[in-house]
This record gives structure tokens, C-alpha cells and sequence, in this order.
């Protein structure tokens, strides 16, 4: 089969691959000054920019004559089944209009829509941050009028249970596993049978604390600072989603430099370190239940699983329950690759956006 164009569009970088035949065949990563972004009113306008740094990688490496698709990170769009999909006009209308929110990620479907158009080869996202496989009762919150949302890191974690379940010559559609993506936010999925049936949305303010958000917090307590502060909606989310955590309690979000603390016996340090470790093992521990007990593994994953010291910590409160198995950092490059390289090689049903439906039960 000949080469797949990865694109992977962040706030300030532009991540590129070319692959063919399971090999990574050239990488780049594009960092973009604060003034680059700066010069355009939003992420929409950037394309044209992007697009110019594409070309020149496929100039640079000659690749054009080779491709026969292009991939590209999945945006915010509505909710959807795992999979990989065509980018569809109707896809394409709800990135452009930013229908479902703004994200340097909705690039991902229009540049990689714009280059099939231009080598007319099929454009495709795969499992976007949008995914959403939960079972209806995992949807519950407890007041009437707010559901329980699926917000995860669902590229890697999808990517990663595929990849330690098939070294253990087993499947994703048939496996059973627990992932926790470890990061500046933190995510722990449920894996059943080729879904994630449920998953703790570190976003929303679920589980466990991380280097920049709050997971649970104690719902009176909360309302008392908003209300206290006459906070606004946008507010309340910076607060839980970026100054909360480590950076509340150490005014430090890099995991290595508060690694580096607790080296160096920093008693604090430590107290805070251990117990997101802690709320994250309880957090696994809440999936088990989803699962029934019946795990092939536990998977830790994301940049934070490269610390020894996290990994051993989390392992103390949860090796009890199923083999623990770790892959550091992610693999988002190769998802998306290896995602639409089983279309393309006929192992999984390619999926369209237009036809998507979530099916939901109970009264909103």
C-alpha cells in the first residue's frame, strides 16, 4: 500500500507524518510563534498558513506521487462511536462553522479534506475527543437536566489497548481493559469489546486531581467560592480546568520539576504527588465496577507515565486487581495512521459522520 499523510493540527504546533507499510517514513513537528497565531482572528483563518507548512513538508520529502489518503485529528464535533470517518460534506460544514465549539484540532478534518481534494485520495479523522460509547446508565449524573458527558483521550487510550491487548495476543474487540491516560489532565476509560462503555472526565471535574484540574471537588464548597466571587460560567471552567491541581497547591503543573522536588525531599511536594496517585488508583478502581472485576489489564499511558515514581504508586493501590501494563507517552501519530490504514486494507467498515446517531435514554 502506498503512503498516508498524518496531520495533526495543536494551538501551537503542526504535527506531520508520512507512513507506508506499518513504517514511519518522515516526521516533523511545526512550532508556531505566539505572534504567527496572534496575526489571525481565529483557528479557521489559520488554514491557508498551516496548509503552505504542509505543502512544503510534502515538497521537502517527496511524497505526493505516493499518497493514497490523508488523515487528519478528529475536531469537536457532535457526539459519536469510535471509528475512523470520511470527512463528509456534513463534517466539513460543522468544522468550519464551529458548530460544536472551537479547537486548533477541527483542522485536522479540513486540511486533511483539502489535500485529498488536491491528490484525490479519501480524507479521514479517527477517534476524535468527541467519542461517545457509554452505555445509557453510565450516563446518570444524578439531577435531572445534566448527563454525564464522554470526554477522554480517546485517540491514545483507543490506540494503546489495541497495542499492549495485541502483544498479548489478544484483541481489542474482544478485550477488557482499564486505560488512564496520565497528562495535564487526566482521563481513565472503561474498554469492552471494542467500546469505551464509560469513562471518569477529568474536563468536567470527575476523578482525580491532575497538574491543572480540579477532578472532584465538594459541591457546597465550590458553590461557596463561586458565589462568594461572582464568577462567571467561563471562570468556573478556567478555574476547575486550569488553575486548579498542582498549580493550586504548588503553583507548578510540570510533573518533572515536581518530580525533582519530592527527589530532593520536599515533604509537600510529595503529600500532593501521592495523593493525585491516589485519587487516580480510585478512579481505576471505580471502572472495575463498570467492568464487573473482569479485566485483562490495567494500561497506564500519557506523558506522566514516564515517572517511576507514579507508576509504582499507582501499581501499590491497583496491581491487585489485574496485570498492570505501561505505555509511556502516547502514539497519536500512529493511531491516526494505523486507523485509516484498516479502512483502507478493509479490516474495519469506514463510518460517516451524517449518518451518526447517539442513541440516549431518560428524561434531559
Amino acid at each position: 500500500m502506498g503512503a498516508i499523510l498524518v496531520i495533526n493540527p495543536g494551538s501551537t504546533s503542526t504535527k506531520l507524518a508520512v507512513f507506508a507499510n506499518h513504517e514511519l517514513l518522515a516526521e516533523e513537528t511545526i512550532r508556531h510563534t505566539v505572534d504567527e497565531i496572534e496575526q489571525f482572528e481565529g483557528v479557521i483563518d489559520q488554514t491557508a498558513f498551516r496548509k503552505q507548512l504542509i505543502l512544503e513538508f510534502i515538497e521537502t520529502y517527496n511524497f505526493a506521487d505516493e499518497l493514497v489518503a490523508i488523515v487528519g485529528r478528529g475536531g469537536l464535533l457532535k457526539p459519536i462511536p469510535g471509528g475512523t470517518y470520511y470527512v463528509d460534506d456534513a463534517m466539513l460544514e460543522d468544522l468550519l462553522t464551529e458548530k460544536y465549539n472551537t479547537h486548533a484540532s477541527n483542522l485536522g478534518g479540513i486540511l486533511a479534506h483539502e489535500f485529498g481534494q488536491e491528490y484525490h485520495v479519501p480524507a479521514f479523522i479517527v477517534d476524535p475527543v468527541v467519542v461517545d460509547e457509554m452505555m445509557p446508565i453510565a450516563r446518570i449524573s444524578g439531577l435531572k437536566g445534566i448527563e454525564r458527558r464522554s470526554v477522554a483521550h480517546v485517540l491514545n487510550q483507543k490506540a494503546v489497548a489495541r497495542k499492549i491487548l495485541e502483544e498479548n495476543s489478544l484483541t481489542y474487540e474482544d478485550g477488557r481493559v482499564i486505560v488512564a491516560h496520565l497528562g495535564g489532565g487526566i482521563s481513565v476509560g472503561a474498554h469492552a469489546n471494542g467500546k469505551m462503555i464509560d469513562v471518569v472526565n477529568g474536563l468536567d471535574g470527575e476523578g482525580a486531581y491532575s497538574p491543572e484540574r480540579s477532578g472532584t471537588l465538594p459541591l457546597i464548597e465550590l458553590s461557596k467560592i463561586i458565589i462568594d466571587n461572582e464568577m462567571t460560567l467561563a471562570e468556573v471552567k478556567s478555574l476547575i480546568a486550569g488553575h486548579s491541581g498542582m498549580k493550586s497547591y504548588l503553583n507548578e503543573t510540570d510533573l518533572r520539576n515536581i518530580q525533582e522536588k519530592v527527589d530532593n525531599g520536599d515533604e509537600v511536594a510529595k503529600y500532593y504527588l501521592d495523593g493525585m496517585c491516589y485519587q487516580v488508583a480510585k478512579s481505576i478502581a471505580e471502572m472495575s465496577v463498570t467492568l464487573e472485576g473482569k479485566l485483562d489489564y490495567i494500561i497506564l499511558t500519557g506523558g506522566a507515565s514516564h515517572s517511576k515514581y507514579i507508576l509504582e504508586k499507582i501499581n501499590q493501590y491497583v496491581s491487585w486487581m489485574a496485570p498492570v501494563e505501561v505505555y509511556p507517552g502516547e502514539m497519536e501519530m500512529e493511531a491516526l495512521y494505523e486507523g485509516a490504514r484498516r479502512v483502507l486494507e478493509g479490516e474495519e467498515e469506514v463510518r460517516h459522520y451524517a449518518d451518526e446517531t447517539i442513541s440516549r435514554v431518560g428524561v434531559k
